[in-house]
This record gives structure tokens, sequence and C-alpha cells, in this order.
């Protein structure tokens, strides 16, 4: 088993200016990205609440959690983003990339179109 990764950019919807570019994990088991808190503020994404994430261990942690646009080969979609603290893994999670309308090939280990079906 393989491991994917993307360039993607961050953008503040209050402020389409101000973004920034990341490499990303795409974990098919991570629902929401995790992005690096300081990148966040830097371009003056806030907070608006937290929530309790669990690990594959077991583990449970508190992390803040707001809303960002994400960007890939000039396709932008709102997600809810997870502000990541010191040691935690910066990834795409499948909500960021289902709203981008794309999904994982886990055989190719690629990113392709999703299926986008109305009813």
């Amino acid at each position: 088993m393989g491991l994917t990764f993307i360039k993607a950019s961050i953008i503040n919807p209050a402020n389409p200016r101000r973004k920034t570019r990341l490499e990303f994990l795409v974990d098919s088991g991570a629902i929401y990205s995790v992005v690096p808190k300081k990148r966040l503020k830097r371009i003056g994404i806030q907070p608006h609440g937290t929530r309790v994430f669990t690990l594959a261990d077991g583990t449970h942690m508190t992390r803040e959690i707001g809303a960002a646009l994400f960007a890939i080969n000039g396709e932008r979609a709102a997600s809810p983003v997870i502000f990541g603290e010191d040691g935690d893994s910066l990834l795409f999670g499948m909500v960021s990339l289902e709203a981008l309308g794309l999904i994982l090939d886990p055989i190719r280990r690629e990113l392709r179109p999703l299926p986008m079906v109305l009813g």
C-alpha cells in the first residue's frame, strides 16, 4: 500500500487573496483536513469551535475547528478544517476531497473525478 500526496491551496473565505499552499497526505480514513494552526492564523482563518477526535489507537484529543476554501487544479470548495497542533500530521480528509468533486482511487493511489449524483 502506497501513500498519496497532493499540493493544495488553503484560502481564507472572507478574504480570498489571503492563502497558502501546502503538500498534504491524502488520508482515506480522515474525515476532515488538518492544517497547522500557525498557517491558518497567518492567512486570517479563525476557529469557530472545538471538537474531540479519536485517533486510530483510541486516544482522544481536542482540536479547534474552522472553515476554509480548498483549491486543487483550479477547482475550489469550502470545507471544515482542523487547526493542527505541533506534531499533528498534515492531512487532506475525505470531506474536503469530496467537496472538490474528487475521490481517491485506492488501487492507483491517485485522485479521480467523483461522480456527482443529484437525487
